[in-house]
């Protein structure tokens, strides 16, 4: 559902490659973890996936669409929730959750439905029509992930997803990526919490210096480090930390 070829993207006048002909394959059903240090090129390739750069070389496809040639249909596919998401404080959280409902073309009584059973997931029923100025961060982050679950996207894709979330909602927000890769869609998100991508990823890729060094599942990453420890100590290992 994911295809990365030859991703490249230069800043600083060419000068610095944020990312490297970076290529990727991520399937249909799949939980994919994308790790790397601080500045390595994660944010950078999310944002070309999604449209919000647009890469110096290489392809993005998502679901069949190429970002390049019908972004249109590509983004229709896809939902994308930020490391630091941008929302309207002045709107109220069902003011903003009907205003992606018009966005993605969510019919009403669907829409409604979906609306409930999201704000239950992450408990914001109580807190749905006051306005998101008045939200705390984790709340912030609930109702964006509410937002961006609303048109039941075929591809998700989160950048440090977890962070602002207590304990309950992110293990709500881990039962419900499950569940949607069962039902054959596909999860794409970065963390630095290396237990739970270890623990919850049915790959992991790792990205370095603008360049994916490793791909693969636990045991495939741990047979290319010839070790049987954690991912946190093959990950130290790969990006020589």
């Amino acid at each position: 559902m994911i295809t990365l070829e030859a991703l490249s993207k230069r800043y600083q006048k060419g000068a610095v490659k944020a990312v490297d002909e970076l290529s990727l394959n991520v399937k249909a059903g799949e939980i994919f973890g994308f790790l790397g240090p601080n500045g390595a090129g994660k944010t950078t390739t999310i944002k070309m996936m999604v449209g919000l750069l647009v890469p110096d070389e290489g392809t993005v496809t998502i679901n069949g669409s190429r970002m390049d040639q019908d972004p249109m249909a590509a983004k229709q596919s896809l939902s994308f929730v930020p490391d630091t998401p941008e929302i309207y404080d002045k709107l109220t959280g069902l003011e903003y959750l009907n205003f992606l409902g018009d966005v993605y073309r969510v019919p009403g009584p669907l829409r409604r439905s979906r609306i409930a059973t999201l704000l239950d997931l992450f408990e914001m029923r109580q807190a749905v029509g006051d306005l998101i100025q008045s939200y705390s961060r984790g709340m912030r982050q609930k109702i964006v992930l509410t937002g961006a679950l609303l048109h039941d996207p075929a591809v998700f894709i989160l950048d440090e997803p977890m962070v602002g979330l207590d304990p309950r909602s992110s293990s709500h927000l881990k039962d419900y990526m499950r569940d949607h890769c069962a039902r054959g869609n596909t999860v794409f998100f970065s963390t630095h919490v290396l237990d739970v991508a270890e623990r919850f990823c049915d790959r992991i890729g790792i990205i370095h210096r603008g360049q994916l060094i490793a791909t693969g599942t636990m045991a495939a990453l741990r047979e290319r480090a010839k070790q049987r420890e954690s991912l946190e100590s093959i990950f130290l290992e790969l990006t020589g930390s």
